[in-house]
């Protein structure tokens, strides 16, 4: 999967437009719209900004697991203080 492919995954999987996307980067909409006319990839800045609104790490972003997992994506939008609180809940658990 593509750097490009997989910001387009991310944004399908919360909905989200192009536009929106990067009022929440606070990235311009040409800057992203660059992107997807020249499918070339983002720039460091450009990513680490895509991944801050996501909510998740560099790491995050390119780490291979299955995203397809609805509970993992939205604990990685959480807080580190709201992690900690469900890894709470977790130990608790068992």
């Amino acid at each position: 999967m593509t750097v490009l492919e997989r910001i387009e995954q991310l944004r399908k999987e919360r909905g989200w437009t192009i536009n929106y996307l990067a009022l929440e980067s606070e990235l311009t909409q040409s800057t992203l719209n660059n992107l997807y006319c020249r499918k070339t990839e983002p720039k460091l800045s450009t990513l680490r900004a895509i991944c801050g609104a996501f909510g998740i790490t560099l790491a995050d972003f390119f780490a291979e697991e299955d995203y397809d997992d609805e509970l993992s994506i939205r604990i990685k939008g959480l807080s580190q203080e709201n992690k900690q609180a469900i890894m709470q809940i977790v130990k608790n658990l068992k």
